[in-house]
């Protein structure tokens, strides 16, 4: 295995581990990525890399001539270094992000750092923890403004500002954007925008031409103008086109703009629009999926194809035969799958190249496009052996009502994928989540211990078109559900899942889904766990929840009408589930608070139903700390043992405890 200067600089910032033998090694799969994205610097001197830690993500950077660290910036406990772009050779803006669970999606806190490349230097610019009346704040007559600001356009060639969209502190607010000196700190008004919650897209000279947002009700809206000074103008209004749009960036003449639209049925589309003329004509439109990643020319802002996430990643372009697409062919036959260009100088003379697939976490490479060579950077987990690790399958059924339905199947090492225990494994979200066939680690480790891992994408996720997703509305407990039985059962039927072995397992609305499988398929499952779940629906519409205007509006259109709710909720319905159930939940998640688990608990032995339980005060939506995940996951795996017969964890994955911060 490669072992790089960047992974024994994480060793010595984070610690090694050690794995036991005799059962599952939970160590490998629950150490931290040494890294999730990387950048190259624009004069490609210094690649830059997040760095997972237990509770912090930090930003670590590298000389690319000898591969040594130049500098290190860690922001505090339980934040996280979540965007960061290089602005220059020797600066980069920073975007943190904050969550108490590592199932928990980062929320941006709108704090921008201003970090030297030596990780030196850094400084808050803009933020609500800014003290004083200083950088993060805006005067205005008799009132210092609290606000939170996102990166826009880096302003390529310039190596002092950057272009920032500014949220105020307010429910809904009318968003701008300013020009932010990344030195100093001092930000100039741009422009507003005629539409609230606005994010922007600017052309390659840096103009603000697009303004994209929604007001409360959540409508979308689509606004364009043709400069500076010129009025906006309404493009799409979801209301009246009963879509959405977004603009993803220019042609290289800056006479086209690229939309991204969604289409009555199946997957969106990639459209060129003449602001001109108003013509529009589709260029890009995979048959299944829909963009999951733009491509753009290396040294450029210029849109030039996409990365579609199907049954097996593939990229496409506007023009098949030009230079980006030979560039990605050739890319892809030299490393044998498929890559994706994450970053490059501004010269575009160099590049670095992400590889991937369904048994490796991935690995990065700088590539020299003129000299045609390239070397290895980094490996997101060295300790990974992609010929050891389960194998990623793809799969497809129709649902009962005749819904096309696509997921991954993950087989332990060796397999041939029959007459396996199975575990079915919905995902959470579960509107604009989806299952992509990636390296997971979570997937992983249960084929280890012997599983078949089952997961489909059912109505109501993301990657397969507006029809698709919205199909799913309102249907939690109804057809969502049906859809993950259809794809239980079609995989009976194929010879993969042994009948009599077959559990349900998931986190967030996966452990909704996994206990309303046993209850509303007796005899299908022999068991059902559920991690920091959410269980009683009506619940979420509580005054507990603090939602905002647009958020409450979104769970009554998605979700439903609280009234009726509590009838497709699990809580209420304890007495159908007759099958062993294991719990488990942390006592500061906001996103499924511990209430609804200890109320499924609590429920389930009212009815005489076996339960068991894993509680911790200080966790969120996801346990953080590693002594945790290490009992939660050994228990996990007992409990799958014990109606499966799978592997457990080894003993010395298991050695560790963690009761003091148990809740009672």
């Amino acid at each position: 295995m490669r072992r790089t200067v960047f992974a024994a600089l994480l060793c010595a910032v984070v610690g090694g581990t050690s794995a036991g033998t005799g059962g599952v090694d939970l160590e490998k799969y629950l150490k931290p990525e040494s890294f999730s994205d990387v950048k190259l610097s624009p004069g490609g001197e210094y690649v830059a890399g997040t760095v997972p830690l237990d509770d912090s993500t930090a930003l670590v950077i590298l000389r690319t001539s000898d591969r040594k660290p130049a500098g290190v910036f860690r922001p505090q406990d339980k934040n996280h270094a979540n965007t960061f772009e290089w602005v220059s050779n020797e600066r980069l803006l920073v975007g943190l992000a904050e969550k108490l669970g590592v199932l928990d999606t980062p929320q941006p806190t709108g704090e921008l750092y201003g970090v030297n490349v030596d990780g030196k230097g850094g400084e808050l610019l803009v933020g609500y923890r800014v003290q004083g009346r200083g950088l993060g704040t805006r005067i205005q007559p008799k009132k210092v403004e609290d606000v939170a600001a996102f990166l826009t356009d880096e302003l390529a060639g310039d190596d002092r500002n950057v272009l920032i969209a500014v949220w105020p502190f307010a429910e809904d607010p009318y968003t701008r954007v300013e020009r932010l000196d990344v030195v100093s700190g001092r930000r100039v008004r741009i422009s507003g925008s005629p539409v609230q919650r606005a994010d922007f897209t600017t052309d390659h000279q840096g103009e603000v031409r697009f303004a994209h947002g929604a007001a409360s009700d959540n409508v979308n809206k689509l606004y364009y103008r043709a400069g500076t000074n010129a009025q906006w103008s309404l493009v799409n209004d979801e209301s009246l086109s009963h879509r959405i749009e977004t603009a993803i960036g220019f042609s290289e003449d800056g006479a086209l703009a690229y939309l991204q639209v969604e289409q009555p049925t199946g997957p969106d589309a990639i459209v060129s629009w003449n602001p001109q003329t108003g013509q529009r004509r589709e260029v890009l439109r995979d048959g299944v999926v829909d963009p999951y990643a733009i491509i753009f020319r290396p040294g450029s802002r210029v849109p030039v194809g996409a990365l579609f996430a199907g049954d097996s990643p593939r990229t496409r372009f506007f023009d098949e035969k030009g230079v980006d697409a030979r560039q990605y062919r050739s890319l892809e036959a030299a490393f044998g799958g498929p890559v994706f260009i994450t970053s490059s100088t501004r010269d575009g003379g160099k590049v670095v190249v992400q590889t991937w697939s369904g048994s490796n976490p991935g690995d990065f490479y700088l590539f020299d496009t003129r000299a045609k060579a390239a070397e290895h950077l980094l490996s997101r987990s060295e300790w990974i052996d992609p010929k050891l690790a389960a194998t990623v399958r793809p799969f497809s059924l129709k649902a009962r009502d005749g819904l096309p339905l696509h997921g991954f199947l993950t087989l332990p090492p060796g397999s041939e994928g029959r007459n396996l225990p199975l575990v079915v494994l919905p995902h959470g979200g579960p509107f604009g989540v989806f299952d992509e066939g990636s390296y997971s680690n979570e997937p992983q480790m249960l084929a280890a211990a012997g599983y078949a891992v089952l997961q489909v994408n059912f109505r109501g996720s993301a990657n397969y078109g507006r029809a698709f997703t919205q199909a799913g509305a309102k249907q939690w407990g109804a057809a969502m559900q049906d859809d993950v039985t259809d794809a239980t059962r079609w995989a009976i039927a194929e010879g993969i899942a042994d009948r009599n072995r077959i559990c349900i397992y998931g986190a967030s609305y996966g452990a909704y889904a996994a206990m309303m499988g046993p209850i509303r398929e007796p005899g299908l499952y022999q068991c059902a766990a559920g991690y920091v779940g959410v269980y009683d629906l009506p619940l979420m519409f509580s005054g507990e929840a603090q939602l905002s205007d647009s958020a409450m509006a979104w769970q009554r259109e998605w979700v439903g009408d609280p009234k009726i709710l509590g009838a497709r909720s699990p809580v209420n319905l304890a007495a159908q589930l007759k099958v062993p159930v294991f719990l488990a939940a942390g006592g500061e998640d906001t996103r499924a608070p511990i209430k609804h688990t200890e109320r499924m608990e609590a429920a389930l032995k009212a009815a005489g139903s076996p339960v068991e339980s894993l509680y911790y005060r200080t966790e969120g939506h996801g346990f953080h700390r590693p002594e945790h995940q290490r009992e939660y996951y050994s228990r996990l795996l007992a409990f799958l043992s014990r109606s499966l017969g799978g592997s457990i964890a080894s003993t010395a994955s298991t050695s560790a405890t963690a009761g003091a911060d148990k809740a009672p």
